[in-house]
């Protein structure tokens, strides 16, 4: 079946059945890659998307529930001009990444939390769900901060 879905700004149509995650959408059918698998059950967050404005994981969201609304993957979360956006360039300035495996889940909860809550403490940080299995909360932390900072 075909559903229709706007990617980055862009629409796109796919031809996939309609119980097919999202998560492996934007991965096989449409290329884009920066979306994460990590545990396939929306626990650890690698593939945190936004839908409608909305952080989600995208491993659990069927593509029929998306159709039709605005998904935002890592590569759309940059100006269309390339500068990053105050998340992504607080991730670079903390120097948060080890592996980096988590970090675009990571970085598009951030940008949500920090949408939504322009100021947080690090209680509202906490509130983010995502895992690191480098452990590297405390970067993270001092990033969504700096971020915070420069209002997003």
């Amino acid at each position: 079946m075909a559903f229709t879905i706007k990617v980055n700004g862009a629409q796109h149509s796919v031809d996939v059945d309609g119980d097919t995650p999202l998560l492996w959408v934007l991965r096989d059918t449409l290329g884009f890659t920066g979306t994460k698998f990590g545990c396939g059950i929306a626990q650890c967050g690698a593939c945190t998307v936004h839908i409608g404005g909305v952080a989600m994981r995208s491993c659990s969201i069927p593509v029929s529930a998306a159709a039709g609304k605005d998904v935002l993957t890592i590569e759309g979360l940059a100006g269309p001009d390339g500068k990053l956006h105050a998340v992504q360039a607080a991730w670079v300035a903390e120097d948060v990444p080890q592996c980096g495996y988590c970090q675009s889940g990571q970085i598009m909860a951030a940008a949500a939390l920090l949408k939504d809550n322009p100021n947080p403490t690090d209680e509202d940080i906490n509130s983010i769900t995502n895992i690191c299995r480098c452990g590297t909360y405390v970067r993270i932390r001092r990033a969504i901060h700096r971020a915070a900072q420069t209002k997003t």
